[in-house]
């Protein structure tokens, strides 16, 4: 068999150029290696809840080509990202806003609020923040910065915040009226039945193999007398490991998960997501999963998320996107537009944190120019 694509990776970039491809005509073939599709988004029906095996996805857009396009291949739900902060026994809704700032100061109008952060702010503003905890309290105060991003983010890339770049967080989301809504996105909810069934419908009629490495595949179809089994290559695995780290280690955070089914609990913590922001506590937050579809499932299912340091064999998540892994990046992409017959793509194969959507919509365009 002839393919005119190998798609390395089923999660979204590859599932939709897969479709779109399939669609134009061209012979697909997609490997994964993982034993299942769908990549990050994965979901598993445990006792009737759908769990996300690899963190929380709440799918939101603006745009409505992307919204659109996944309505071909799911009904989604009203569910509306809302999470909460836990500070030690003081619980806080996200995203900052009046509920935020009531609970924390006593108080009930927005002008009250406003003071509040301004004199906080000016109290310590610098001109040019030399990392994230001088940019932090210039943007929100000293108050919301220790109690709700100081300890989270420590936890979240392993190091103190006086350590890390100021640019990590270029701004912060604060509003003056009482709105959890996380999302600003016009479009906002879970498919039903879970992101796998999803995936599964994108990749419907297209030949896919699982726990299939890219380099064994390769090498086992390669150097033989015929010509290669397909044309080329879309790639969506980490840019290095496709070069053998030739130029060095780009660096990533991980998560480890730590799932726990509680059957004789019917309710763990109210919410989808509830964010534990003090340092004293391990995990960054602990995902409740029958929330996501309104209460649904027998008992429930939670997931706390544990942020470490990433190495080789773990499974990249965060990109580092500082100074120096992006100039090292950059040396990478170089590399990657050389390489004849092979389009990188995705969160790894672009060294960058993608959306749900905004995957989507790199996916879709590539398949614009390249099925034209």
């Amino acid at each position: 068999m002839r393919y005119d694509y190998l798609i390395a990776g089923s999660g979204l970039f590859g599932a939709v150029f897969a479709r779109e491809a399939v669609s134009h005509g061209k012979k697909v073939l997609v490997i994964d290696k993982r034993g299942h599709i769908a990549g990050n988004i994965y979901t598993e029906d445990e006792h009737g809840i759908q769990v996300h095996k690899y963190g929380a996805h709440i799918f939101h857009t603006s745009d409505k080509r992307v919204w659109d396009y996944v309505q071909r291949f799911a009904e989604f739900n009203n569910f509306v990202n809302s999470p909460v902060a836990r500070y030690g026994d003081e619980l806080y809704n996200l995203p900052f806003n009046m509920n935020t700032f009531s609970k924390m100061w006593g108080i009930s109008t927005p002008d009250e609020a406003r003071r509040i952060i301004d004199e906080q702010k000016k109290e310590g503003y610098k001109e040019n923040p030399s990392n994230l905890e001088e940019q932090a309290i210039s943007l929100v105060g000293k108050d919301i910065y220790e109690k709700l991003i100081k300890g989270y983010t420590q936890k979240q890339w392993g190091r103190k915040c006086t350590e890390l770049p100021a640019f990590i967080i270029k701004r912060l989301p604060v509003r003056f009226t009482f709105d959890n809504n996380y999302f600003n996105d016009r479009y906002q909810g879970i498919p039903i039945g879970g992101y796998t069934a999803m995936v599964a419908r994108m990749l419907e009629g297209i030949e896919v193999l699982t726990d299939t490495e890219y380099r064994d595949f390769i090498k086992k179809n390669s150097g033989k007398q015929e010509p290669d089994i397909f044309d080329k290559v879309i790639y969506t695995g980490p840019v290095d490991e496709y070069f053998d780290y030739k130029l060095g280690h780009l660096e990533y955070r991980s998560l480890r998960f730590e799932e726990e089914y509680l059957p004789d609990c019917e309710n763990f913590q109210g919410n989808a997501a509830v964010n534990y922001t003090s340092a004293d506590v391990p995990y960054t937050r602990i995902i409740e999963h029958k929330h996501f579809e309104f209460g649904k499932g027998e008992g429930t299912v939670i997931t706390r998320e544990y942020p470490g340091e990433w190495k080789i064999g773990d499974e990249p998540y965060y990109p580092v996107n500082d100074e120096k892994n992006t100039s090292l990046y950059e040396k990478y992409k170089e590399l990657a537009d050389a390489e004849e017959g092979v389009i990188f793509g995705g969160r790894l194969g672009a060294y960058k944190y993608y959306d749900m959507d905004k995957v989507i919509a790199a996916s879709l365009e590539l398949a614009d120019k390249e099925l034209k």
